[in-house]
């Protein structure tokens, strides 16, 4: 019932569209998509190393002003539909081969239970969890916490983005693994950067880097 009231509709173009879509199949061509890939020497993969060491990185799609890959990401986070991880995972899974890789665990950024508990949920999980599934590597939402109740990034000044020193902390040691650190957006790289030192300050860590989409 709820469906015939409120049908799902995309986001681009405002069409009737099936319950677990988010774009329609007329839209969908006009999501941004990087066509990274963790073998290339990629733009997001050199910005990383440029702030900490890292094995590989990838982004899923483009964060630009006004586009529909910005659309998505935003109801993601902001819009109450978690489900999008979801159909984000999916996509993920069709444009770049993570097994490549062969990570050892899929670790998550973190909320502020603060802000958790105001959203209701954190975007990264469903989207982690269903990539989880599907490629048999497990992954630990709980092994970085976020100390400090801030600002969303997109609504903090410059100043602000860098002040990112002691924002994290492990709850456990965790070494000898390659970790997939999976985030939405990659802005100025501080928030990455930072959850990534907290690990490799272990003993032969590893990181790569998995984003949602790079600005």
């Amino acid at each position: 019932m709820l469906q015939i009231l409120f049908p799902n509709r995309c986001l681009k173009c405002n069409r009737i569209i099936h319950s677990e879509e988010v774009v329609c199949d007329l839209c969908f061509d006009q999501i941004h998509f990087t066509h990274d890939h963790f073998a290339d020497n990629n733009l997001l993969k050199e910005k990383c190393t440029l702030l900490f060491p890292t094995e590989n990185a990838v982004a899923l799609m483009q964060f630009e002003d006004e586009n529909l890959s910005r659309k998505i990401v935003h109801q993601l986070k902001y819009g109450n539909r978690e489900k999008i991880g979801k159909i984000l995972a999916k996509w993920t899974l069709e444009k770049t081969d993570l097994n490549i890789l062969n990570p050892d665990l899929f670790v998550t950024v973190p909320l502020h239970p603060k802000k958790l508990k105001k959203r209701g949920y954190n975007q990264l999980h469903l989207y982690t969890e269903t990539l989880s599934e599907e490629l048999k590597i497990p992954f630990d939402h709980t092994l970085i916490q976020r100390n400090f109740y801030k600002k969303a990034q997109a609504k903090r000044s410059i100043k602000e983005r860098e002040e990112t020193q002691n924002l994290f902390s492990s709850t456990k040691e965790v070494s000898g693994k390659h970790i997939l650190l999976i985030d939405d957006v990659f802005t100025t790289g501080n928030t990455i950067s930072s959850v990534a030192w907290e690990l490799l300050k272990y003993p032969n860590n590893k990181i790569s880097v998995l984003m949602i989409a790079t600005d």
